[in-house]
C-alpha cells in the first residue's frame, strides 16, 4: 500500500520519499514504462501582469516568441469557410504540408491569410456567401437578422481577394 510506504519514508526524510514514489509509481524514475511524445503540443498561453496589475506586454512577447521556436507538429480541426470559396486551394495547401514543401506551403498560407479572415472574422456569412457568388457558387441572400454587405464593405471585401491574386 502506497500510504503506509510514504510514511515510512517520510520518517527517512525527503530522500528516502523520492525512492518510495519511484518505486510505487512504476517506471517514473526508472525511465521505463510507457513514453508520451508531447512535442507539439502547445500549453495556453497566460496572460503576465506586472507588480501595479497591467498586462506586461514585455514578457508577453517574450512568451509568445518563445513557444514560436517549438518546431511544428500539426494542427487539428480548423473553421474551413475559406474552402467553400478557394477549396482546391486549400486541399493544395494541404498536399504541399504533406509533402514538406513548407516555403510554398508558407507562401501560398501568407496569401490564403487575408481572404479567409475577410470570410471568417470581418464579414462572416455575408461575406462568404458574397465571395461564393463571385466564384460560381451559389451563396444566395442572407436570412435575418444578417444583413447583405454595404457597397462599401463588398469592395473591401474584393480588395482582399484582388490583393493576393484570387480575383
Amino acid at each position: 500500500m502506497l500510504a503506509s510506504q510514504v510514511w515510512s519514508s517520510a520518517r527517512l526524510g525527503a530522500k528516502g520519499l523520492g525512492r518510495c514514489l519511484a518505486r510505487s509509481l512504476t517506471g517514473w524514475a526508472s525511465g521505463e514504462g510507457r513514453k508520451v511524445d508531447i512535442g507539439g503540443i502547445y500549453p495556453p498561453v497566460t496572460t503576465p501582469f506586472t507588480a501595479t496589475a497591467e498586462v506586461d506586454y514585455g514578457k508577453l512577447e517574450e512568451n509568445l516568441y518563445k513557444l514560436g521556436t517549438i518546431p511544428f507538429r500539426g494542427a487539428v480541426g480548423g473553421v474551413c469557410a475559406l474552402a467553400n470559396v478557394l477549396g482546391a486551394q486549400v486541399c493544395q495547401l494541404e498536399r504541399l504540408c504533406l509533402t514538406g514543401q513548407w516555403e510554398d506551403a508558407q507562401a501560398l498560407q501568407h496569401r490564403l491569410i487575408e481572404p479567409n479572415t475577410a470570410v471568417t472574422r470581418r464579414f462572416g456569412i455575408p461575406g462568404l456567401k458574397k465571395a461564393m457568388d463571385w466564384f460560381g457558387y451559389y451563396g444566395g441572400p442572407c436570412r435575418a437578422p444578417l444583413s447583405e454587405l454595404s457597397p462599401a464593405e463588398e469592395e473591401m471585401l474584393r480588395l482582399d481577394f484582388t490583393n493576393n491574386g484570387w480575383l
